[in-house]
């Protein structure tokens, strides 16, 4: 469900900004608004974010081999974070410097009107765009928050790409106030000052997001529900108590489980092999992200020496 969600949510987010992107560069040259150069700049970063999401999904499902034998699931990681780092330099930082580049030279609009109805169109698309990654998002979120969302997710794509479509629904209207502003009083700084807000705003949301995708990039466990229901699945049948858990996501749907537990004395070997077994279908049946599972038998001598 995952996978399947945050790709419909990336191809709906890449061909809305493809065509935004086009209207806005049409809309900047006809005008020469640095917020819709901004924004024109922002879909192009978007739509190539997009295409690099789709490509770590691909390489993501790549088979193992023995130089990883844990496959490449973080790929998705990886390409989710170098998204992070270009809304960071080619939106966030090309905004700044254009907004301050247009304060200290500015320059008056040329049919202001065409700016306003491209920025309008664009509004409606990108809420399209950003309806379809609420609606996948929910299939995965629960009972969570959005914000919860965003930062307990393992899955990368969809907070990558509802965090884009947010940014870039709330840009396009401080790019519509700029140059709304810029038409009504006759001052182009006002269009500078939108680019600005433009900027900030991207840098935010960038910084944000290299945060979370550093987080999952470098190994994050299992989330405190799913710890909580692995520890109770293996405390379970013949085994007595779980010594010692870790748990850590080798790919958006690929957890892993390595324990030692504590079995009821007195098994044979074949039921300590099919303890073992029972709890690893146990842990599956709840936690179907839990592909692989390690659990070595061992004996339980205090809480200092389970540590």
């Amino acid at each position: 469900m995952s996978a399947g969600g945050g790709t419909k949510a990336i191809i709906a987010a890449l061909l809305a900004n493809a065509g935004i992107a086009i209207a806005k560069f049409v809309g900047f040259l006809i005008t020469g608004s640095s917020s819709m150069l901004a924004e024109s700049v922002h879909s192009v970063a978007d739509t190539s974010n997009q295409g690099l999401l789709l490509l770590g999904q691909k390489t993501a499902r790549r088979a193992a081999n023995t130089a990883h034998p844990f496959g490449y699931g973080r790929d998705r990681y990886f390409y989710s974070f170098i998204v992070a780092l270009m809304l960071f330099t080619l939106g966030s930082a090309f905004a700044l410097y254009e907004g301050i580049h247009k304060i200290q030279h500015p320059e008056a609009l040329t049919s202001p009107v065409v700016a306003v109805v491209i920025l309008v169109v664009a509004i409606i698309l990108e809420t399209f765009s950003f309806r379809t990654a609420i609606v996948e998002s929910r299939l995965i979120k629960g009972d969570a928050t959005w914000w919860q969302f965003i930062r307990q997710s393992r899955t990368p794509e969809l907070p990558v790409v509802l965090l884009e479509d947010a940014g870039a629904l709330f840009g396009l209207v401080f790019a519509l106030i700029g140059v709304g502003l810029a038409t009504i009083t006759g001052d182009p700084v006002w269009d500078a000052v939108g680019t600005l807000m433009i900027g900030v705003l991207l840098g935010v949301i960038a910084i944000i997001l290299i945060i979370e995708m550093k987080s999952l990039l470098i190994g994050e466990g299992a989330t405190p529900r799913e710890l909580d229901t692995i520890i109770d699945e293996i405390a379970a049948g013949r085994i007595e108590r779980v010594i010692h858990v870790k748990t850590q996501y080798m790919g958006p749907d690929e957890l892993l489980v390595a324990a030692k537990v504590a079995l009821t004395p007195g098994l044979s070997v074949e039921e300590v092999a099919q303890a073992i077994d029972d709890a690893e279908h146990r842990i599956r049946a709840k936690v179907p992200a839990a592909r692989l599972i390690y659990l070595e038998p061992d004996l339980y001598r205090s809480a200092k020496a389970a540590t």
